[in-house]
């Protein structure tokens, strides 16, 4: 048999064998920059903008349920004006009348307190002598900042308290994330207002002597943290104006 020429041997083993292994590699390579394409859908994968845009639909929902609040409120306002056109017994609608103030549901004004919370400044330092110099925790308002003057006012015989613009009901929950406050719906910053209608002396006394507010002070002194109490003899807080559905109230 005449061995073949050099011109037509057939490809060594080890030569294909590498040729496949180079196209198995640029096959893969194809396939992740398919991969990559379909999940970023056109947009940066090594961006923040996720999380940017987690904060803009946070806020544009705040906004919305602001809107839906305020049409809530003016049904309330017609319901009340079509049920006062109807003849009723007085003492059914003084019965109705007495239960809405209770809700929360009615405005309320009187003598009362306005309370201020505010987070230090973000270049603050021990303020005392020994203590350790804070962290980013120690200057800011926590949930169970605003959560203990609440219920100390609760305490205190408040008839109604409002935080921001809000009135809280009985199905009200305040929470925060971070150093934002979420109630019933919308987003609030810093400084804090929480008002209460009742008995001025009452009330500062059940704030005074809460022990979660003695804390709240041991930081105020110590890093800046704001707090501000002002009694008032005339001061009035709105009428709830959201809905008063349980399941809504615990979706939020």
């Amino acid at each position: 048999m005449i061995p073949p020429s050099p011109a037509v041997r057939r490809p060594s083993r080890i030569r294909i064998v590498g040729r496949a292994l180079t196209c198995a590699v640029f096959a893969l390579a194809g396939l992740l920059f398919y991969i990559s394409a379909r999940t970023a859908q056109g947009t940066d994968l090594r961006t923040d903008d996720s999380l940017l845009g987690l904060s803009d639909v946070i806020q544009q929902r705040s906004t919305q349920n602001q809107q839906i609040q305020a049409q809530i409120g003016g049904l309330h306002d017609q319901v009340d004006r079509l049920a006062g056109e109807q003849s009723q017994d007085p003492a059914d609608t003084a019965h109705l009348d007495a239960l809405e103030r209770t809700a929360g549901l009615e405005p309320l004004r009187g003598p009362g307190l306005t309370v201020t919370l505010n987070d230090a400044p973000p270049n603050a330092t021990a303020r005392i002598p020994g203590v350790p110099e804070p962290g980013v925790n120690d200057l800011v308002i926590h949930q169970q900042d605003i959560q203990a003057v609440v219920n100390a006012l609760w305490r205190g015989g408040a008839e109604g308290i409002q935080v921001m613009d809000q009135r809280l009901i009985a199905t009200s929950a305040v929470r925060c994330v971070g150093n934002t406050l979420l109630l019933q719906g919308r987003v609030y910053s810093p400084p804090y207002v929480i008002r209460a209608v009742g008995r001025t002396d009452a009330l500062r006394t059940a704030v005074d002597a809460d022990p979660a507010i003695k804390n709240y002070l041991q930081y105020v002194a110590a890093y800046g943290l704001g707090w501000k109490v002002q009694e008032s003899g005339d001061l009035t807080v709105p009428g709830y104006q959201g809905s008063v559905d349980l399941s809504a109230q615990a979706a939020r």
